[in-house]
């Protein structure tokens, strides 16, 4: 049994929205800010601040549900994972995803011609 591409679109859409509720959200009742809280300042803590990790933990049971076989299951965790970081990065405006270099050009500075002597 192959995973379709509509079951691919369905999981990498769901990886990328319960870690962007994980990661961003407060969720009702701020449930999630209160969850955050308790991780602390540990390791649990620094996990829920990194969408990079939120999503390669999201995206395993995911790949376990959607994967009929081992082979299948190891290939889309990351698949997933890095489905859902394309669409938090498509999905985000931040100084982060600013262009690495701009390019600004100076007005030319009109030079005197030289007399000749």
């Amino acid at each position: 049994m192959q995973i379709g591409i509509a079951e691919l679109v369905v999981g990498a859409t769901a990886v990328w929205r319960i870690t962007h509720l994980l990661h961003s959200e407060d969720g009702p009742w701020d449930v999630l800010v209160r969850v955050r809280q308790l991780a602390g300042d540990g390791v649990w803590s620094k996990m829920f601040d990194c969408f990079y990790c939120v999503s390669v933990w999201v995206a395993l049971p995911i790949a376990l549900a959607l994967g009929a076989t081992f082979k299948t299951r190891v290939l889309l965790w990351p698949a997933l994972s890095g489905a859902a970081i394309l669409l938090e990065r498509a999905t985000t405006r931040s100084q982060q995803n600013a262009p690495l270099a701009e390019w600004h050009e100076e007005p030319e500075r009109e030079v005197p011609e030289r007399e000749d002597l």
